[in-house]
């Protein structure tokens, strides 16, 4: 009886949500907005849930990833074409775009300067420390594989989510703090030094691949870059955008403002994209360098801010991005052993090595615990790392095999996860204080 019904079940419903197939031929809309009316909803219960529970609503949204993408576990693989939509996988990465970009809003490169050198040390430290460590547990646990591998997975554990952090900050009522603009400053950096460093390992990959060597010149080149994009798109940014929403200001018509400002977001997330950067990092640099001033007259033109433009889109298009990132993890590949070992492994070298760049807070009235505590989520920067290690390849040695995938990948989850409870736990304590 219960296979019957599942038969009529499954003739009934899985023609509509086969319609990638169909794309080709007819309407290749119908599979989006299906995967985006599914996702929506998943991030709306999952994020009340959370909220129910305490929790912030981007780690109910990360949940519920999980457990619509692994359906597939009980038999269910109705919602399997969301992962492997196009568009779908496009709108996540513009959702990240959009919630660095709102972030960075929240602060100016004024309020940088403030606490700009304290936010490099934390960021130095939390690059180098995580970095040693992951080589070590990679060279400990992993001695059969190549140096090349620890190299690579202490190059993974050097990345920090901004927008992790930034969702639970703006959560908890606290991205205003010193501490979040503390944590806001050195993940921008932090992302651009593991970058840099993720760059530079896999350049020296490729040339032992090909069997050629690496010169300083080129190492250098891939340094330069993030440090002229930073100093240049600051610098830079922060005298032309007056000039840019001044002439806006004299264009007709409605959405001048939030148009100017998207462009001059998209702009930058494409340049640094063209230079070897993650988007993410231009969109929050972009943020970052508007305030108030740049655009007031605009402002005062349409009676609205920039910031409840932004809102909307943002509460569009940033679900997309977490429940995403929940459902391309595969929990089947999470089961071994060996696996949850290095996983473990790598979770507390993730930890411990973030704690390290709270020293970078010492001697100030900071609070040090909740700064090393922000700077431990990994997310989707290093979900980046570990799938650009699955294209390498050394004299036929996969750098990131699917097994080593799987452990990167829990240990993506468990310090995404543990950051907003933890996060919060932190700053209610000084509160209490």
């Amino acid at each position: 009886m219960r296979a019957e019904f599942n038969s009529a079940l499954d003739n009934t419903i899985l023609p509509f949500l086969q319609a990638p197939s169909a794309a080709s031929h007819g309407d290749a809309l119908a599979p989006v907005v299906l995967a985006l009316a599914v996702i929506l909803a998943a991030a709306k219960l999952g994020g009340d849930a959370a909220e129910r529970m305490g929790q912030p609503a981007v780690l109910g949204e990360l949940v519920v990833g999980v457990l619509v993408g692994n359906l597939t576990l009980l038999g269910v693989d109705w919602f399997q074409f969301i992962t492997e939509n196009a568009t779908i996988g496009v709108l996540a990465q513009l959702g990240a775009v959009i919630l660095l970009f709102e972030v960075g809003l929240e602060s100016t490169v004024r309020d940088m300067m403030q606490v700009g050198f304290r936010s490099l040390a934390v960021a130095v430290l939390g690059v180098v420390a995580p970095w040693a460590l992951g080589w070590w547990v990679g060279a400990l646990l992993l001695p059969e594989h190549s140096v090349y591998v620890h190299a690579f997975l202490g190059a993974v554990l050097t990345a920090t989510s901004i927008g992790i952090t930034a969702r639970v900050l703006k959560d908890l009522g606290h991205a205003q703090s010193p501490e979040a603009r503390i944590i806001m400053g050195a993940a921008v950096i932090d992302d651009v030094l593991g970058l840099v460093v993720l760059a530079a390992v896999a350049a020296v990959i490729a040339a032992a691949d090909s069997g050629a060597g690496l010169s300083y010149g080129a190492l250098a080149l891939v340094f330069g870059k993030a440090l002229v994009f930073l100093v240049g798109a600051l610098s830079l940014g922060v005298v032309l955008s007056p000039r840019l929403f001044s002439v806006a200001s004299r264009l007709r018509g409605r959405g001048v403002l939030l148009a100017t400002a998207l462009t001059f977001c998209f702009t930058l997330a494409w340049l640094a994209s063209a230079i070897g950067l993650a988007p993410i990092v231009g969109a929050y640099a972009a943020g970052l360098i508007l305030e108030d001033l740049h655009y007031r007259e605009l402002a005062a033109k349409e009676e609205k801010q920039l910031e409840d433009l932004i809102r909307p889109i943002s509460s569009f298009l940033v679900p997309v991005f977490f429940v995403l990132m929940g459902m391309r993890v595969d929990l089947s590949a999470l089961m071994r052993p060996e696996i949850l070992g290095l996983a473990a492994a790598l979770t507390v070298a993730a930890i411990v090595g973030k704690q390290a760049c709270a020293v970078g807070a010492l001697g100030s009235r900071l609070d040090w615990l909740s700064i090393g505590i922000g700077m431990i989520p990994r997310g989707e920067v290093g979900l980046i790392f570990a799938n650009i290690g699955l294209t390498l390849v050394v004299r036929g040695e996969h750098i990131i095999d699917a097994a080593t995938y799987s452990a990167v990948v829990i240990m993506v989850m468990l310090t995404t996860m543990i950051t907003p409870p933890a996060l919060k736990w932190s700053l209610s304590r000084r509160r209490l204080r």
